[in-house]
């Protein structure tokens, strides 16, 4: 196969996943009972003109195919919809979101895979060590904690000297911008720390599978023959072939991470897109949920189509 018949066919498929992901996740809510307007319907005093009439505003009279049609429509023009909790535009609600759910988890996967390779590749390299029994069994600890429980445990042992709820200090006043940052990286400790120590046991066990198994190669074996040390041989001729599972799960780790972490996100009251998810789902605003599972859809995609081409570069026989 080609290198631009490949490129075609990955991009094709990336864009056809999209394109049934925006069918699923428009039907999807439309079959589930309730909606804003049965909310609003509890509420005392709520007239059944009221309901009639924010029924037509947000379109729930028309035909299932043709809010369909529509949604694609203002999809196209890059309108998600009419918040049903707030009434504000879904698309700058979820920038807002996006932009405080983003550096925090991008923070703490970055510190995952760095701590993940790094004991990843120890671990392999001493195999059957105490090292690799130490290693492993962190790992395996981490990685079987429920994140909320990692959260929980945090802030009782953390909670007096590093900020457990919001991204920032209500009452500090005109801050500067070093003093606002700095604010906020306090705040961010806690949450990234929690989402790298859930990432990190997946990323460690991985590495080191896959360092075991290229250890074993025959080009390994020549290198070490050649005179090299056991790290030089680690690092210029196992590593590359050991990270290629590493790029897949790498890249579904990131696709989630514009998605959130809401467990995360609940526990320590950080305003994203987590919260956001959870907030929506407790108000059955189904245009929010809409649009934020959308953004976790195709952000999933387009990382997984990155990988694609990622093996692409660090292993050229995928395209044969």
């Amino acid at each position: 196969m080609r290198r631009g018949d490949y490129l075609i066919k990955r991009t094709a498929f990336a864009l056809a996943t999209i394109l049934v992901a925006i069918t699923i996740n428009f039907f999807l809510f439309r079959v589930l009972p309730g909606s804003a307007i049965t909310n609003i319907a509890h509420v005392p005093h709520s007239s059944k003109q009221l309901q009639e009439s924010l029924t037509r505003e947000f379109g729930l009279d028309k035909p299932k195919w043709e809010q369909y049609l529509l949604y694609l429509k203002e999809l196209g023009k890059g309108n998600l919809g009419i918040s049903w909790a707030d009434q504000q535009p879904v698309t700058s609600e979820l920038r807002t979101d996006l932009a405080n759910t983003i550096p925090m988890l991008t923070l703490g996967t970055i510190l995952a895979i760095l701590i993940g390779i790094a004991s990843g590749v120890v671990a392999a390299w001493r195999r059957g060590r105490v090292g690799d029994y130490g290693l492993t069994g962190l790992a395996l600890l981490f990685y079987s904690f429920p994140t909320q429980w990692l959260g929980l445990m945090l802030v009782v042992f953390f909670a007096s000297m590093l900020p457990v709820s919001g991204m920032s200090d209500p009452f500090l006043v005109n801050p500067s911008v070093p003093e606002k940052v700095t604010d906020v990286l306090r705040h961010m400790i806690l949450p990234s720390t929690t989402v790298a120590l859930t990432l990190y046991g997946s990323y460690a066990l991985i590495v080191r599978s896959s360092m075991l198994e290229t250890l074993g190669e025959d080009y390994v074996l020549t290198a070490r023959a050649k005179g090299l040390t056991d790290w030089a041989t680690v690092r210029k001729h196992a590593l590359r072939n050991a990270m290629l599972p590493m790029v897949t799960l790498i890249a579904l780790s990131l696709g989630t991470v514009v998605g959130g972490f809401i467990l995360v996100e609940v526990v320590f009251s950080w305003p994203g897109i987590g919260q956001a998810a959870y907030q929506s789902v407790v108000q059955r605003d189904f245009p929010m949920l809409q649009g934020i599972f959308l953004v976790l859809t195709i952000s999933v995609v387009l990382f997984n189509l990155l990988a694609d081409l990622v093996y692409f570069k660090l292993d050229p026989r995928v395209t044969e």
